[in-house]
């Protein structure tokens, strides 16, 4: 438990995961410590990036420039990043940092953000690999610069964790990478840097950590630390999600659904992601205006019915707050899997996939960007059940519209 609850976060505290964390409202402030750091150890360039625009609306650029302008630290900017970014991304960002032979990546931004900054480093390391390559896993790459993610939404989980995520536009490909070399040195989540969200993303963002938690604490390599940490996430957002939305600018708030996605970043990466990720990535991979957490919001409640069985009890457990009275029983997968749809309906997140112009006739080609996609096998293949290629299917037509 994390202290006090919501006054906790009116002080920062450093939360040691793999990643040294900051968190609490005022934690951008310890950027000059962080840049201090890489000075010391003889980083004199630095690669930012991040999107087009919350980098300078949250105030988070003008910490880092001007704590770089102290410092004597030259910085790259490349704030190019759109939601779902692209290999080409990547490695124009690795690009740009290797312009001024950058030493180290600062991210600042969400996802997106994050995972492309990950990727850039991977490049800014190994010059002779390009974005494509380590997406595609045609290689296995070592070593990273230090990265350094300054977060600004309450749901990707990335900045502690050794993940991310870039899409292959030309084959329609999202894989992920699981690489000990992209763990950022340093993360931070301000509350105080969320507060512009709006409403969509942040449903959306913590939509995502509540998938993160399911998925992290049921996969066949799950552990007693992932579940635990699941439990905690998703009771957090359920509590903390309805205040955010009518208190968007709550520090308290926001903080505890920053702590969530914390939370859920590192029990997936103790615990790995298996099916909805798996088979959301095709969806923004074709639609790469989807966003990804309402991608795993449509798909969730036919995930949840398909995985129930297996997982009863660890899942009754984690759903607690949502579905409470739970036996833990096979049979109530059904149930669970209205319930989940019902909390995210009510939560204002009603479309389906059919809403999205996806159709029965698009399932098979779905279903084939599942197997062709490097490392969607992977996911699917750490799912508590047997997910041949009619579940994936299942899942994919029973999402094109509410279960009833």
């Amino acid at each position: 438990m994390l202290l006090n609850r919501k006054n906790s976060f009116a002080t920062v505290r450093e939360i040691r995961t793999k990643v040294t964390t900051y968190l609490g409202a005022g934690a951008i402030d310890k950027i000059d410590d962080i840049l201090a750091v890489l000075k010391g150890r003889g980083i004199n360039a630095v690669l930012c990036v991040t999107g087009g625009h919350s980098y300078k609306l949250t105030g988070a650029w003008d910490k880092v420039s001007a704590a770089a302008e102290k410092h004597g630290i030259e910085i790259a900017l490349y704030n190019k990043v759109t939601p779902n970014p692209t290999t080409d991304a990547v490695d124009e960002a690795a690009a740009c940092g290797k312009a001024i032979n950058a030493g180290a990546v600062i991210t600042i931004g969400g996802g997106s953000p994050i995972d492309c900054g990950k990727g850039a480093a991977v490049l800014l390391a190994n010059p002779e690999y390009t974005g494509e390559d380590v997406f595609c896993s045609r290689v296995t790459p070592d070593k990273a610069v230090p990265i350094v993610a300054i977060n600004l939404t309450h749901g990707t989980g990335s900045e502690v964790n050794r993940f991310a995520v870039a899409t292959v536009t030309k084959l329609k490909f999202k894989p992920a990478i699981a690489l000990d070399c992209i763990y950022p040195t340093y993360s931070i989540d301000d509350p105080a840097l969320m507060t512009g969200l709006s409403p969509h993303q942040t449903l959306y963002v913590s939509i995502d950590a509540v998938n993160h938690c399911v998925e992290a604490a049921t996969t066949t390599c799950t552990n007693p630390y992932a579940i635990m940490l699941a439990e905690e996430a998703i009771s957090t957002v359920y509590r903390n999600l309805p205040r955010a939305m009518a208190h968007p600018d709550e520090l308290g708030t926001r903080g505890e659904l920053a702590y969530a996605a914390m939370l859920a970043g590192v029990s997936f990466d103790n615990g790995m992601l298996h099916l909805t990720h798996a088979l959301e990535h095709p969806l923004s991979g074709a639609k790469p205006s989807l966003s990804h957490g309402l991608g795993l919001a449509m798909l969730l409640p036919a995930v949840i019915e398909e995985i129930y069985p297996s997982c009863a009890q660890v899942m009754a457990y984690i759903l607690k707050s949502i579905v409470p009275g739970l036996a833990g029983m096979p049979d109530e997968a059904h149930k669970v899997a209205l319930a989940v749809q019902q909390w995210i309906f009510g939560l204002g997140v009603t479309e389906k996939l059919e809403d999205l112009g996806f159709s029965e006739d698009d399932v098979e080609m779905l279903c084939d960007l599942v197997e062709q996609t490097p490392s969607l096998s992977g996911l699917v293949s750490l799912a508590p059940v047997k997910a041949d290629r009619a579940m994936i299917a299942r899942i994919y037509s029973n999402s094109l519209h509410p279960m009833i």
